[in-house]
């Protein structure tokens, strides 16, 4: 492959996989291709079932050698160090995850950034797991541990490779587990990067193995490898659903978070300007290929046709271009993916599309660009309104009091994020409750990344939480001692 992405230098071959603290050469390899212009870029790993056997193997062996005699203290400081290290390569991390994935350049800087947060919050997590003691009857003492469970699989998605393998990979690693991560054959690069970085950083070898490859070939055979004690899984409802029934076959725990269809509830009291800058970015950012994507509006009528119009404006002001270029949005991360999203706009009804933005002229004519599209009539029924699209799209729906806008924001499989704009405290409060979904959020929407924040849905969003504390107790099992001792 060639040694550059996009004008980025690699410092790692992508046609390789780490196992076992050993960079090796796959049977296959996988074209990698530029979402700004169509053309590929190189060559990536196509790691088979027994590449994943050899992974899992790899990373039993590190959990029973150094790295699992490691102390949570030990633990801490070398994920902090791991999150330095990262800092220090985070325009690298950015041009290459824009290469790869298309966003533009800020929103991948974000995301480099995001990592290494992520690192140095569960490095300073990794000795605060603790467990606790528990009144019971005269004459025992009864405790509580909280042990990793061994060997964990982590299925990432190409929507946020970094983001999502720091808030899982990070959690799992801060618990004592080692790691077999797939990365999303679509955009693999700055996983192998961050395994590279891991390793260079002191990670004992084992403790994080790599294994790019096709979901139906390395994903498959890790969701159903009877050496993986706990599976972590981001995509769609489909893969979740067969990522789930292949671990029950060895009643494995899973994490899924599948997606959503997220509300946005602008009472005729919220402040507009204050909210319309963060639903449009939020319906938007990376091309709309967000789970928690703003892409239902929900106004109230009297103010309706004002936030249309404001919309409206806001979206033809919008520019599609190469992820270099740091426009508002960038390309589509596939052909494919393109040809999904305008698949739902041709469902659109006669009418109701209220505004567009543009694609730039000297956007490369090979590149998955679509210029994002608002749109006015979809009722909260119609597939615009009800079916995750990935893509820059959002609908703007009318209710008229408090209990049509919870029925319509809980009307959809979904629930991952919610968020209410309304001056009145009594009825952010009522929300927060009624809204059927894994965060709430008040006046604001996404709150930075929000490291901290446990992050999951429920229904066909899935279920489990990541980021945050909380995470880390998905990736421990519990253990209760009883002492009798009189």
């Amino acid at each position: 492959m060639p040694n550059r992405a996009d004008a980025t230098p690699l410092w790692f071959d992508p046609a390789e996989m780490l196992v076992g603290g050993i960079w090796r050469r796959a049977a296959g390899t996988l074209p990698v291709e530029n979402p700004s212009t169509g053309a590929g870029i190189g060559a990536l790993a196509r790691g088979t079932a027994a590449d994943v056997d050899a992974a899992v193997a790899a990373a039993g062996a590190a959990r029973a050698g150094d790295w699992g005699r490691m102390t949570a203290a030990e633990r801490g400081r070398l994920l902090a160090r791991i999150g330095r290290a990262v800092a220090a390569r985070a325009d690298d991390l950015a041009r290459i995850e824009a290469a790869d994935v298309g966003k533009p350049l800020r929103q991948a800087r974000a995301d480099a950034a995001a990592l290494a947060r992520y690192m140095e919050f569960y490095g300073g997590a990794a000795d605060k797991l603790t467990g606790e003691t528990i009144p019971y009857l005269d004459g025992y003492t009864v405790y509580t541990l909280r042990e990793p469970h061994g060997v964990t699989g982590h299925i990432v998605p190409w929507n946020y490779p970094m983001q999502i393998v720091g808030r899982s990979v990070g959690a799992a690693l801060a618990a004592g587990n080692a790691c077999v991560l797939k990365p999303a054959e679509e955009a693999s690069l700055t996983a192998l990067a961050f395994a590279r970085i891991a390793e260079e950083a002191g990670l004992p070898p084992g403790a994080l193995n790599v294994v790019p490859g096709l979901g139906e070939e390395a994903g498959a055979a890790l969701a159903a490898h009877p050496g993986v004690h706990h599976l972590s899984f981001t995509g769609s409802v489909a893969v979740g659903r067969a990522v789930q029934a292949a671990a029950a076959a060895n009643l494995v725990p899973v994490t899924l978070e599948l997606g959503g269809k997220s509300p946005q509830l602008v009472f005729a009291d919220a402040d507009l300007d204050a909210a319309l800058p963060l639903l449009v970015g939020a319906g938007i950012q990376n091309a709309g290929q967000t789970c928690s994507a703003a892409s239902r509006i929900l106004v109230e009528r009297s103010r309706y046709a004002e936030v249309i119009a404001r919309m409206a404006g806001r979206y033809r002001a919008l520019r599609a271009g190469p992820a270099l270029a740091d426009l508002d949005l960038g390309p589509l991360i596939s052909a494919r993916q393109k040809a999904i999203v305008e698949g739902f706009l041709a469902m659109a009804p006669e009418g109701s599309v209220a505004a567009r933005g543009e694609i730039v002229a000297d956007a490369p004519a090979g590149g998955h660009y679509l210029a994002p599209a608002l749109l006015a009539g979809p009722g909260p029924g119609h597939p615009l309104a009800q079916e995750e699209i990935f893509g820059p799209v959002q609908v703007v729906i009318p209710f008229g009091d408090e209990d049509e806008a919870v029925a319509i924001a809980n009307g959809t499989g979904y629930g991952l994020v919610a968020a209410v704009w309304t001056a009145s405290g009594a009825r952010q409060m009522r929300l927060a409750k009624r809204l059927r979904a894994g965060q709430v959020f008040l006046n604001d929407y996404g709150a930075g990344g929000g490291v901290e924040l446990p992050f999951g849905g429920t229904g066909k969003s899935g279920h489990g939480r990541e980021k945050g504390f909380e995470a880390l107790y998905g990736f421990t099992t519990l253990k209760t001692v009883a002492a009798r001792h009189g």
